[in-house]
């Protein structure tokens, strides 16, 4: 009897092949199977050896390629062949990627699983538009919530958003379907209007978007500049240092207090 295959649930990072991890990139790269989200870089996946078994189980905006409980069938399916699977994850797979789930099902299935943890695009966006999602003198506080909780029909736990500081920092993940609700919301719940506020479309990946504004003027700067999913939505007074830390470049000086401005750029 075949021996089960060890299942690696990998985190790919936000989009920039660099910021795979090394252990992410040795587990590719004897991997006989990988199971894929949309959210990976060809790059990423050019890693896996010549042979190896490519599955595209991609979600983006509740269009999904493979049902979740479907994922989980076929994880444990590739484990039980022998294979050396690596269920490939945008970000990291424990930070909204639904990783717990797939590790319970391969847990009660009697499969050897392990976590290779990935940089999460609730920090690096932001730091690729350079926004510390902290800083000492303005922000010692992170709140990071999935844009579905900013619906009132999402059917999850829910968030308190009246816990939610204005003293520290809000990061939405796959909030760009719900901005306007969003910041509706954060202003009815105490936030100033004039909160520094960016959306962030993209970051490390070809096309990129970067977008500040105040919370009031955020939908509409984000709409105008055609912004869209995936993106991060950061909200605190720690967005106003990318004035000065836009490590990566600007396209022009920022915009005077109050006003929005965008860039987009293409990564060679």
């Amino acid at each position: 009897m075949t021996a089960p295959g060890l299942v690696s649930l990998v985190g790919a990072g936000p989009g920039d092949p660099g910021l795979l991890t090394l252990k992410g990139a040795e587990r590719l790269r004897a991997a006989q199977a990988v199971v894929h989200d949309a959210l990976v870089t060809p790059e990423i996946l050019a890693l896996a050896p010549d042979g190896a078994e490519l599955v595209d189980a991609g979600k983006r905006d509740r269009l999904h390629a493979m049902p979740q409980e479907k994922i989980n069938a076929l994880l444990a399916t590739l484990s039980r062949r022998g294979l050396r699977v690596v269920r490939l994850k945008g970000g990291d797979p424990f930070v909204f990627g639904r990783g717990s789930e797939e590790a319970e099902a391969l847990t009660r299935e009697g499969i050897p699983w392990e976590v290779v943890p990935g940089v999460s695009s609730c920090v690096a966006a932001p730091a690729y538009a350079g926004i510390p999602v902290t800083d000492r003198r303005f922000s010692s506080m992170l709140t990071v919530v999935t844009g579905r909780a900013c619906e009132l029909d999402d059917g999850g736990p829910g968030v308190d958003w009246a816990r939610i500081s204005p003293q520290g920092t809000l990061v939405v993940l796959m909030g760009v379907s719900a901005l306007r609700g969003l910041c509706d919301r954060l202003i009815a719940f105490g936030w100033s209007s004039a909160t520094p506020a960016a959306a962030l479309g993209s970051m490390g990946w070809p096309g990129e978007k970067r977008v500040v504004s105040d919370l009031a003027g955020l939908p509409d700067a984000a709409r105008q500049a055609g912004l869209s999913a995936p993106a991060v939505i950061v909200v605190g007074a720690v967005v106003a240092l990318s004035r000065d830390l836009n490590w990566r470049g600007a396209a022009g000086a920022a915009a005077a207090e109050g006003r929005s401005h965008v860039e987009a750029r293409s990564r060679a």
